[in-house]
């Protein structure tokens, strides 16, 4: 794998996940309790052996760049592994990243210095857990230029994805970004093929296309512009991501929105969850500050700290209240009387005495007042916090109530 390098793309507002992309870029907010977004591509790349990786920054990225400093300095260096985060530079004009496709344009002094033979183009905010090097070989099999990732989604979800229509031989034969009127899988009217944003190049294909795409009056992305155009002109194949889906459950996800970020983390609590933190052979590797253990208080008076079905992070403490169906991140606090349920608790949060929450997102470092209730009377918080359309309500970072 030493001849194959990523290149992560980090760099998105996250505007639909807003307002938890408020203060941190999307690939930074917490996931699943102990985790950042970003942590299941890079734990991709490394266990896949892909140990050269540049993470293209942008926009509010200092809680990202400060999570990749203190928990992913684990590779070799004498060894040329690296996970570098490079910010954007403007290094070849006054714009900011204008695409997907410009992103690396913009950095293609890296690919002049590193001279891979491929290129592993990834997304930094997707939930999945996939074996590159099965790709990587499809790619070198199929003696490909570019080799997309896709994975059979519900056709009603077609204007979310760029839609790749492929033949018997998954050499690709049309692309759509986005369509009203996909086309769907043969055999399969239910079902679309959609690209998951995982891209494999052969890298003097790839600064060609990109040198062209700028000459272009285009939008400079992947899927809107260079892909469709090298269809039919180069050797492009689509990628099943069951042949390299770890675990074999097909589990991935694009938590660009509220729900379904919501969604992915309650995911977690089921009794047998599609995707398995707990299987050893394939750790989702990060960075944890160090706490003390969980705790649960039993108190006179009747009151007892309880949790069912829930996901709790080390430096919890339930003293006394009841938490159900809920994922508290580290030194989360839950006081007498209080109720959770199917929440997301993110670090540091204080749920105070006789609190009342119900299907709400709390970020970090918020305090909630004694007594205070979210989640039961939408009209009302809808005046005080961002209510999503299905009534989950969101509570920003360090709120003071």
């Amino acid at each position: 794998m030493k001849k194959v390098l990523a290149m992560v793309l980090a760099g998105g507002r996250g505007e639909r996940l807003y307002p938890l992309t408020r203060d941190r870029a999307k690939p930074a907010v917490p996931f699943g309790a102990i985790y950042r977004i970003i942590d299941f591509t890079l734990s991709n790349c490394v266990h896949s052996g892909v140990r050269r990786i540049y993470l293209l920054t942008q926009y509010k990225s200092t809680s990202l760049h400060r999570h990749i400093q203190f928990g992913w300095s684990i590779l070799s260096a004498p060894l040329g592994e690296f996970i570098e985060a490079v910010p954007a530079q403007q290094r070849i004009d006054e714009h900011w990243y204008q695409g997907t496709g410009d992103a690396i344009f913009q950095n293609i002094n890296i690919l002049q210095d590193e001279r891979p033979d491929l290129v592993l183009i990834l997304s930094g905010d997707h939930i999945y857990r996939m074996d590159y090097r099965k790709m990587i070989a499809f790619h070198l099999e199929k003696g490909a230029d570019l080799t997309v990732g896709v994975i059979r989604m519900d056709r009603k979800l077609c204007r979310e994805f760029g839609v790749v229509e492929a033949n018997a031989d998954w050499r690709m034969v049309g692309f759509q970004e986005k369509p009203e009127e996909p086309k769907t899988i043969h055999g399969d009217p239910g079902g679309i093929m959609a690209s998951m944003g995982i891209y494999v190049f052969n890298t003097e294909i790839l600064v060609r296309r990109l040198i062209e795409d700028t000459r272009s009056d285009s939008s400079h992305d992947f899927g809107k512009d260079i892909i469709p155009m090298m269809i039919g002109r180069d050797q492009v194949f689509a990628f099943d991501f069951r042949r390299g889906d770890y675990g074999g459950t097909g589990y991935w996800r694009d938590v660009g929105t509220i729900e379904a970020y919501y969604e992915a983390n309650m995911d977690l609590i089921s009794v047998t969850p599609q995707l398995n933190l707990y299987d050893s052979g394939w750790p989702i590797l990060s960075y944890q500050a160090p706490s003390p253990p969980a705790k649960t208080v039993w108190i006179e008076e009747g009151r007892v700290g309880t949790a069912l079905n829930s996901i709790i992070s080390n430096g919890c403490i339930i003293s006394g209240g009841n938490v159900k169906r809920s994922i508290l991140s580290p030194r989360v606090a839950i006081h007498s009387f209080a109720e959770v349920e199917d929440s997301i608790l993110l670090e540091g949060a204080d749920i105070g005495r006789n609190a009342k929450i119900k299907r709400a997102i709390i970020d970090k470092e918020v305090r909630i007042p004694p007594g205070m209730q979210i989640g039961y009377q939408l009209d009302e918080d809808a005046k005080r916090f961002t209510v999503t359309t299905s009534g989950i309500v969101v509570v920003p970072k360090g709120i003071r109530l």
